[in-house]
């Protein structure tokens, strides 16, 4: 298997299709929710709108990199997002994540060998791979979280 086909199975086992690490994936578990589901506050853990526009923000991000763009997220504004006050909010981003997630992951499909293995940016950012690796385990570690938060709601 080539770099980016293996690259991008793990982008749709994480984001859009995928069952095998968790038995699910970050659209699965945003996909059925409501509004006010998304947005419940449990105690102070961030709430699953926060943490899909978390995700979102950064897969938009770096999406605009793969396309030759520039590199302009930045951490601290990683969950400034307009509140979700209604179901059309709500289903906004939903849709947002979904089709960010699948341009994503189609870019990385077709980016050669020599371009994932060449430096992000700038060297101090490592290179493609990691980056895109990097998405990967982040998405992990926020799908975990919305996984226990779901269960506390309900």
């Amino acid at each position: 298997m080539k770099l980016n086909e293996y690259l991008a199975n793990r982008l749709k086992e994480i984001f859009t299709e995928g069952k095998w690490v968790l038995g699910t994936n970050f659209k699965e578990q945003i996909i059925d929710l409501d509004w006010e589901q998304a947005t419940q506050k449990i105690d102070d853990f961030n709430t699953i709108a926060d943490l899909t526009f978390h995700i979102d923000y950064y897969i938009a991000g770096v999406k605009k990199v793969l396309k030759g763009g520039t590199l302009d997220i930045r951490d601290k504004y990683s969950f400034d997002y307009p509140p979700i006050k209604s179901e059309e909010d709500w289903q906004n981003l939903v849709s947002k994540f979904c089709l960010d997630a699948d341009e994503f992951i189609e870019l990385v499909e077709n980016m050669s060998e020599e371009k994932i293995l060449s430096d992000f940016v700038d060297k101090q950012y490592g290179t493609y791979y990691r980056n895109i690796d990097a998405m990967i385990e982040h998405t992990y570690y926020h799908l975990g979280q919305i996984i226990l938060i779901k269960k506390r709601i309900k």
